[in-house]
């Protein structure tokens, strides 16, 4: 009853509203990881509507770097959208590639960019509370430079969101959103499993959709 109470003690006083939107929220992450494992275009509607839901839940919660990471996560859904659907010839549509060197070297640049900004938002607002806010700008480092692969639908991205959902599962746990704690430990699995699929899809034409 204790462990209850500690993981979802915390709705008693919830919103009924709010709770049903976390829940929607957190089953659009999960179908589009879903859609994303499967390397299916359907990761990007899915991951619209969760995005939008969490960012407004998290502006509720008064908790920017979330707010920025699924404000970000909305407009490269868009970007994305764009780039899987986009035929790199008459039959083929963009493939599941590797990451080279030039890219990580953008992807590094946009961790430490979008790190930067993020600090610089703390600091403008006066939220370093506690190692929690440090560790909101670290996990949105990742999450930029993740999803940024996923849209250039590179293979990496798996192992680098990773890393975001593991910092992510304590950090939601202490935050008091056990709903979203929890989707961060299914979304752990996924990216297992995705990853894996990923690796027999890597170039191989046929396995890419583009519905």
């Amino acid at each position: 009853m204790e462990v209850w109470d500690f993981v979802f003690g915390q709705y008693k006083d919830y919103p009924t509203s709010f709770l049903w939107l976390e829940l929607v929220a957190c089953a659009c992450t999960v179908i589009s990881a879903l859609c994303s494992w499967r390397n299916s275009i359907w990761v990007f509607p899915f991951g619209i509507v969760s995005t939008s839901i969490f960012t407004y839940l998290c502006l509720q919660w008064n908790l920017l770097g979330d707010t920025l990471i699924n404000a970000y996560y909305f407009i490269m859904s868009i970007y994305g959208w764009y780039i899987w659907s986009r035929k790199v010839d008459k039959d083929t549509f963009t493939p599941i590639t590797r990451t080279n060197m030039i890219e990580w070297y953008k992807t590094a640049l946009l961790f430490i960019a979008s790190a930067i900004f993020v600090y610089m938002i703390y600091w403008y607002f006066d939220r370093f509370e506690t190692i929690v806010s440090y560790a909101d700008i670290i996990t949105t480092g990742f999450f930029f430079s993740g999803m940024y692969l996923m849209a250039l639908r590179k293979i990496e991205h798996w192992l680098v969101l990773l890393i975001g959902n593991v910092i992510s599962v304590p950090l939601y746990f202490y935050k008091g959103y056990s709903f979203s704690a929890i989707l961060y430990i299914i979304l752990i699995v996924l990216v297992f499993i995705g990853y894996q699929q990923w690796k027999k899809y890597l170039n191989n034409p046929d396995s890419v959709v583009a519905g």
